[in-house]
């Protein structure tokens, strides 16, 4: 619907009428439907597109120093394999320890099970409720479940061949991208421009999760030994990797440790390996990462939760796994990327985030330029054309792909204010 203004300006209301707020949430179910039949597919191939882009700077690199742009990538694909295939094998061994070890503890869990009873009865609590409760209890159960993870690991050998599969034909694709690139920055620079920030997005977060999931893994084992809790590396394999799942992953790498401890030492051990845990990560995670990286992503709490809440249900346990990348891409492809849906970004962002593109925004309006663009600005006419839909965005002519980072593909952004962007990372 359009209307005069004052000034004699047409202007167009582009609010969304409630037909068309309809079809899209109508799309986007049927989108989540399909989603989760082709999981299989879906997801192991998603997984494969954040490595590759996530270990191009490496590739880039290794160009810079006259390596053959073919032989780079295969480098870095051998990298990401070794590293690929050293997790697996130390999770399943992990998991093939815990379900050896379980059934040693068995009468441990018994006896705390009977005191409990005891204990509890005194307060008046009637012993039938309790064993109604808690009389299902067995420890075989779970010794059965973790051998039905470890099945399930057995028969993900698809998935994870695809998995690699995808990571070859990705790698050697990676190294003749940059026109292809060229051409999407001319022909739909607000997608491109969206796109580039997923990709320097996903590349920290994997960075981040890994490198401070290490250290986190560490202080767990050393912590862990000094307290006398059997299996330490096994609790140190299961932190690292819970540590890819947001939010939740530091309670699901606490309880077995937790539990353990209360059956070999007792409710002192297993309340220092609680008190322990939440201190080494409270430190790592919400004292020392912010101060070294900054905000990894930019999605509030909120947010993560509730995207990996509806990415594991949507294509299963590697959801989990993939729920920030897969929500970075979907803000990329359905928010930033359309001026119109873009005002959607400030209730998926955190606070410092919403500073930073707030700052953006008031700097656009005054003319003022917060940080030098990297384009130049006769290049970004040039690449979109006469007529531009949205922001400009261009890339050098010698060089430059979209996982390559904005830093280096030189995507530039307009400053006009109803085309602001999220701020370059």
């Amino acid at each position: 619907m359009s209307t005069q203004s004052g000034s004699g300006v047409l202007e167009v209301n582009s609010r969304p009428s409630l037909q068309t707020t309809a079809l899209v949430l109508g799309g986007l179910t049927i989108a989540a439907v399909g989603l989760h039949f082709a999981s299989s597919i879906v997801a192991p191939t998603f997984f494969a597109l954040t490595l590759i882009v996530s270990a191009r700077p490496l590739q880039m690199w290794l160009t810079r120093h006259r390596v053959h742009p073919m032989v780079a990538a295969i480098l870095v694909l051998l990298f990401l394999y070794v590293i690929l295939v050293a997790l697996v094998i130390m999770l399943a061994l992990s998991v093939a320890r815990l379900v050896a070890e379980l059934p040693a503890y068995s009468y441990r869990f018994q006896a705390i099970y009977a005191d409990l009873i005891e204990w509890l009865s005194q307060f008046g609590v009637d012993e039938q409720t309790l064993e109604g409760v808690l009389g299902d209890f067995d420890l075989n159960r779970i010794v059965g479940l973790l051998g039905t993870v470890l099945e399930g690991m057995s028969s993900a050998g698809g998935q994870a061949a695809l998995l690699l599969v995808v990571m070859f034909f990705l790698a050697i694709d990676s190294t003749n991208v940059g026109r292809r690139f060229e051409l999407s920055v001319a022909q739909r620079p607000n997608l491109t421009a969206a796109l580039v920030d997923f990709v320097t997005g996903v590349r920290k977060y994997w960075i981040v999760a890994t490198v401070f999931g290490l250290i986190v893994a560490v202080l767990d084992v050393i912590a862990l030994s000094i307290i006398g809790v059997p299996m330490v590396l096994v609790w140190g394999v299961l932190a690292f990797v819970t540590n890819y799942i947001p939010n939740v992953g530091f309670v699901l790498g606490l309880i077995p440790p937790a539990l353990i401890a209360l059956v070999d030492g007792g409710v002192s051990q297993m309340i220092w390996v609680i008190v322990v845990y939440s201190v080494l990560n409270f430190t790592v995670q919400t004292i020392i990462q912010p101060k070294v990286t900054g905000d990894a992503v930019g999605l509030s709490p909120v947010v993560s939760f509730l995207s990996l809440t509806f990415w594991t249900l949507v294509v299963g346990p590697l959801g989990a796994i993939l729920a920030v990348p897969l929500t970075l891409f979907a803000k990329a492809v359905l928010v930033d990327a359309h001026p119109a849906s873009r005002w959607i970004s400030a209730y998926l962002v955190t606070d410092a985030e919403a500073r930073k593109q707030l700052a953006r925004f008031r700097d656009a309006r005054t003319g003022a330029d917060p940080e030098p663009d990297p384009a130049d600005p006769d290049e970004v006419d040039d690449a979109a054309g006469p007529e531009p839909a949205g922001p400009e965005a261009t890339v050098n002519a010698t060089s430059g792909s979209i996982a390559d980072g904005p830093e280096e593909s030189g995507v530039g952004r307009d400053d006009d204010p109803g085309e602001e962007r999220r701020p370059q990372a």
